[in-house]
């Protein structure tokens, strides 16, 4: 029972870091021409959505498109997060069903894709004109099963955070952090010129009657060769205080039994211990 969390973590750890393995070496087999209409189907998506604003209600039709775009390998997974500070690389995953946040970060259905305005001048690092862009990504704080956003409070203003999604990872620092009741959702709204991330998950830690709003500007964009990627080694993800029980648990019995079956130190007789002397 308590080694518990530890194996869990490390077991969703495991399994994330392999699925960001797979996602990159999926990509790097791209049709070029597909990637290029992918990003600008994503693109298109999210200047449309700057244009008429977030339509928090979804009917059939656009929820389809919405899971139809970057899921390149068909499985719900658009890309990953990455939180230098925290430690932290965690998959990305179209939604925020129980099943994906029970070990993943979901991205608000509502909100825009993570690729960025669909016009954004780099040499200034905003978008162009009245363009705009405001992706959410939602992941759990205190699972027992999984770390995901439990460190998210540990992030101060001037902190940054990357989101790779196909080739191209996008940077982001932090500007402002907020605590909002879970209906207040107007801090999520696109402003124009300005090309938001906020990474949302409860707080207080284990009450959850708030949520922590963690909002990132884009800063920068990096563009990698479609052919190369980054193969995210498992034991990166490994920190030594989660190994140390593992080895510590099968050493635990031995030196018990050890202690149980070590034979004691012969006692020298004395005369008490006679017969006559007991009579």
């Amino acid at each position: 029972m308590l080694l518990y969390p530890t194996v869990a973590d490390y077991w969703n750890r495991l399994t994330q870091s392999r699925a960001i393995t797979s996602y990159n070496a999926a990509i790097s087999d791209m049709d070029p021409r597909l990637y290029q209409q992918m990003v600008a189907d994503a693109k298109e998506y999210n200047r449309q959505l700057a244009k008429d604003g977030i339509n928090w209600t979804l009917d059939p039709e656009r929820t389809a498109r919405y899971r139809s775009l970057l899921n390149y390998t068909g499985n719900g997974i658009m890309g990953y997060i990455q939180i230098d500070k925290l430690d932290l690389m965690l998959p990305i995953y179209h939604g925020t069903s129980a099943s994906v946040l029970s070990s993943s970060i979901g991205h608000l259905e509502q909100t825009s894709l993570p690729v960025g305005a669909y016009s954004f001048d780099e040499s200034l690092g905003t978008p162009v004109g009245r363009d705009g862009s405001h992706c959410a990504l939602s992941g759990h704080r205190g699972l027992p099963s999984a770390r995901l956003f439990s460190d998210l409070d540990k992030l101060t203003e001037g902190d940054t955070f990357t989101i790779t999604v196909l080739n191209e990872s996008y940077t982001y620092e932090i500007d402002q952090i907020l605590t909002v009741l879970p209906q207040d959702i107007s801090p999520l709204r696109i402003v124009p010129g300005k090309d938001y991330c906020t990474l949302i998950t409860c707080t207080p830690y284990g009450v959850n009657t708030h949520r922590l709003l963690v909002r990132g500007v884009r800063v920068g964009t990096e563009v990698m060769s479609l052919y190369s990627y980054r193969v995210q080694s498992n034991a990166i993800l490994i920190r030594p205080i989660e190994v140390a029980p593992f080895l510590a648990a099968p050493l635990l019995p031995l030196l018990f039994l050890a202690a149980m079956i070590r034979p004691g130190r012969k006692r020298k007789k004395t005369v008490f211990d006679t017969k006559e002397n007991v009579l």
